[in-house]
């Protein structure tokens, strides 16, 4: 009774395992090693990629933001899955699973990396979706290479940093470049220790009196961001705080969608989303009253729906 009772658990774990390849299944290789889902791109940098659902469906792809890894948009990959769309997420260059290169650290290289996984996948009428740094891989990737490609439907700029956060005499508004100075110091000199007090902090907002503190998500942040490189981390903070975007928001002519919330504690909406919105020819700005930085997490619901609400439209 035993061994048949056995029997019948290893054939419904053997059941359950076949439908596995609807939320995609990583090829094998040769020595029977697990092989992950990667494409190389031109200037042979590793790109590691999650690719769900029906393939005949429409993509949506999700960028994520600095220094976490495609693992940061869970919430919303899993909720878009469960309405029948394709979703797609990659690791930035030197974050999570691909490959941790010197160089590259740049909007340039980040949004030729998106390009990379979208033409290995074929994505086409795909609504690109970023968070913070992501947010700024997307408007570059839709501008140079979506665009003209025509493979773009929307847009979706989620607590992102475009045009510009850096104060310069043109850009009064933005942050000193002392600020972030000190990012890069806080993260030389014991990087571990810096991961774990933004997301306890300001990020997430848990810093403000009466929040509720999720340790798992504290924990799950720092885990994004320890599994990639220390000088892809270090680079990216020029490459996200210095880079002037209004050049790619004035280009893009797809509707795009800017959301933010005006408690962002790490990218504050007066120098980005109040700006950029603007700035798009066809772009809708939705401000989220006391939402902080990482309102796709801890505010998933809100996020999900809105962003559905949009895709669909």
């Amino acid at each position: 009774m035993k061994a048949e009772a056995t029997r019948r658990e290893g054939a419904a774990l053997l059941a359950a395992s076949a439908m596995l390849p609807a939320l995609g299944r990583a090829s094998t290789t040769s020595e029977g090693q697990t092989a992950m889902s990667t494409v190389t791109t031109p200037d042979g940098v590793e790109i590691f990629y999650k690719d769900w659902g029906p393939k005949s469906a429409q993509p949506i792809m999700f960028h994520h933001g600095w220094p976490l890894s495609a693992d940061d948009w869970d919430a919303q990959m899993l909720f878009f899955l469960s309405k029948g769309f394709r979703v797609v997420a990659h690791d930035r260059r030197g974050h999570g699973r691909s490959a941790q290169v010197a160089d590259g650290h740049d909007m340039d290289h980040y949004a030729a990396d998106a390009f990379a996984v979208v033409q290995h996948l074929d994505l086409r009428n795909a609504v690109h979706i970023g968070h913070s740094t992501g947010g700024g891989e997307v408007a570059r990737y839709v501008a140079k290479h979506g665009q003209p490609a025509g493979r773009v439907a929307k847009a979706v700029l989620v607590s992102a940093v475009p045009p510009l956060m850096l104060k310069t005499p043109a850009n009064p508004e933005g942050l000193p470049i002392e600020v972030f100075d000190g990012f890069r110091a806080a993260l030389a000199a014991n990087r571990a220790q810096f991961f774990r007090d933004v997301p306890a902090g300001p990020f997430y907002g848990f810093n403000r009196p009466g929040a509720t503190v999720h340790e798992g998500v504290i924990q799950n942040w720092w885990r994004q961001g320890m599994m990639g490189g220390a000088k892809a981390h270090y680079d990216g903070i020029k490459a996200f705080s210095e880079t002037d975007q209004t050049d790619d928001l004035r280009a893009i002519t797809v509707p795009t969608l800017v959301l933010h919330g005006d408690d962002d504690q790490i990218v504050p909406i007066a120098d980005a989303a109040l700006k950029s919105a603007p700035l798009l020819s066809r772009g809708t700005l939705k401000v989220y009253p006391g939402f902080s930085h990482g309102m796709l997490t801890v505010n998933a619901d809100t996020l999900n729906a809105d962003l559905l609400a949009f895709i669909q439209a």
